[in-house]
């Protein structure tokens, strides 16, 4: 196995670490609010809460889920909420709990939504309340027993909480009316759990801290199982591959513009920097680019997080060369999909600091390579070297390792990976080899010295913006109109996203069916970024010999 990146890693950053240098991330979470007590933790809309009122507020959630509403180790708890105060103390005050964090996606459809929260057999839910009419229209499908809702200013101070709660649903009606009868409040739930005295929960490394839903490489929704040991072994790994950039006398600031449902933004920003004592600016909706850099220019900032899509937007923002403070700025981290050579450029001409790249899957918990922090390239294609304790191995279609310089799959090992998927053990046996190598699912080559640069993906799976979405997913929604006899969907190259999905479409004979019909149909069963922005019809579509539709015929 090469072996080579070693001697690329910078000076003094360790080539293995220890998974179990803390026990689960609510010893990481409470040795850091003890640390830093007085420094800000979350800053969102008009409010900072410090470490110390962290503390407190996750003690009281933690109450409140353990003995107001009973909950036992092991059980789930569904976290639908976009970037906002609340979000920390709910996922620090389940993982404090000793349960477990299912994040989903505040953007869901009403199937998505039950799937996961079935799937996953979880009876408690905290829900903005922006989607709560969402969840209403699958109550009776699922087991949910409690519902915690809240609102996006519930933990801003007075008159701001009122102000941006009541402009939000009467003046935006950004919030559609709903019934959730015996639902409780965020702020009641806090109220409730402060009457109880914290007790730290018996947690241990192998226990799982997440069920973070993922495709996989194919396929419907599955729950990646990443335990307290996967998730401190990457935060370690990540940590120590900063260490040359990031240091916790500095008062670091970083801008999370990413969802914290995300895996990315979870580990890399809101774990990384709680290490450190960090400052994590949450964008609750970096679409609206004015609000999004509006914020950015009150602070200093020495790292981002983003997508290509958000560099790019930040690119041709003119408020953004003009307002914002680069002076500090030294961790520009791009991830979740290819950051684009002419964006990479333009954002070193703004910024004067280049974006390094890394890469991971949700089942790496999720970080599996990144380039080094020093002396990195305006641009190089590169998704870097495996991080400490991490090994890659490019292999060829029967599992042998390909030779330097040749494609492959990228197949890893390390304390991150995952322990499989959720009550699928033959989706976790697919993927995982007889030495127990994950396989990821992407061809890419690795040079000499161990940079590795992605090539090709070996599924079908398509990008979006970061996004996995998988073609399965939105041929079934299509085959589910009753207009459409087959459909099969691919991605195609896009400028703003990266890619995009095309679905090719026949109609059931004597039906008239139009691309604003499926468009709509998609709209009411999909993310957002999962439906469709090109649609072509056809009076069949290629097949194998034994009646498989060939995508690779339609690309």
């Amino acid at each position: 196995m090469n072996k080579n990146w070693l001697s690329s890693y910078p000076e003094g950053i360790p080539t293995d670490i220890n998974p179990e240098a803390y026990v689960s991330l609510a010893e990481v979470f409470e040795e850091s609010v003890k640390k830093f007590r007085d420094k800000p933790a979350f800053y969102n809309i008009k409010r900072s809460i410090t470490y110390g009122e962290l503390d407190k507020y996750t003690q009281q959630f933690a109450n409140y889920l353990l003995h107001d509403l009973s909950l036992k180790k092991g059980d789930i708890v569904a976290i639908m909420m976009p970037n906002c105060l609340q979000y920390p103390v709910a996922l620090f005050g389940t993982l404090r709990a000793g349960l477990i964090v299912a994040n989903v996606n505040p953007l869901y459809t009403p199937r998505e939504l039950a799937h996961q929260v079935n799937d996953a057999g979880a009876k408690t839910i905290v829900i903005i309340e922006n989607f709560a009419h969402v969840l209403e229209e699958v109550m009776d499908v699922t087991q949910l027993d409690n519902i915690i809702t809240t609102q996006l200013a519930d933990l801003q101070k007075q008159p701001w909480r009122s102000v941006v709660n009541a402009t939000l649903k009467y003046a935006k009606k950004m919030v559609p009316e709903f019934s959730l009868p015996n639902s409780v409040s965020f702020r009641s739930a806090l109220q409730a759990g402060s009457k109880h005295h914290f007790e730290k929960q018996d947690i241990r490394s192998d226990d799982l801290a997440f069920l973070q839903y993922t495709g996989g490489t194919t396929g419907v929704a599955k729950g990646a199982m990443l335990s307290h040991r996967n998730m401190v072994a990457n935060l370690e790994q990540m940590y120590a591959w900063m260490q040359p950039r990031i240091d916790e006398a500095d008062d670091e600031i970083i801008i999370s513009s990413l969802p914290m449902y995300h895996i990315f933004c979870m580990t890399v920003n809101v774990m990384a920097f709680m290490k450190i004592g960090g400052l994590n600016v949450l964008i609750s909706n970096p679409r609206d680019t004015d609000m999004f850099v509006k914020i950015m220019s009150q602070f200093k900032f020495t790292g981002i997080t983003c997508v290509n899509t958000l560099f790019n937007a930040l690119n041709h923002c003119e408020a953004f060369k003009r307002d914002c403070d680069f002076s500090r700025l030294k961790l520009v981290v791009g991830g979740g999909m290819a950051t684009q050579e002419s964006v990479a450029k333009q954002w070193h001409e703004i910024t004067g600091v280049p974006i390094l790249e890394g890469y991971g899957m949700t089942e790496t918990s999720p970080c599996i390579s990144a380039s080094p922090v020093v002396d990195i390239p305006v641009y190089s294609g590169s998704i870097g070297v495996p991080l400490p304790s991490t090994l890659c191995s490019i292999r060829d279609d029967e599992g042998n390792e390909v030779a330097i310089g040749e494609p492959g799959e990228i197949c890893v090992s390390g304390p991150q990976v995952m322990q499989g998927y959720w009550n699928r053990p033959e989706a976790t046996a697919e993927i995982m080899t007889k030495d127990n190598y994950l396989c990821t699912g992407d061809i890419a080559i690795m040079d000499k010295h161990g940079f590795m640069q992605i090539v090709d993906r070996k599924k079908d799976m398509i990008l979006v913006s970061g996004f996995n979405v998988y073609p399965n997913e939105i041929e079934n929604v299509l085959t589910m109109h009753e207009d459409i006899l087959e459909a099969a969907a691919i991605g195609v190259k896009d400028e703003k996203s990266g890619e995009a999905v095309k679905i090719f479409v026949v109609p059931e004979p004597g039906c008239s069916i139009s691309k604003a019909d499926i468009i709509a149909h998609c709209r009411e069963n999909l993310t957002g970024y999962k439906v469709p922005k090109h649609v072509a019809f056809h009076d069949d579509l290629p097949k194998s010999n034994v009646g498989k539709i060939l995508r690779k015929d339609l690309r």
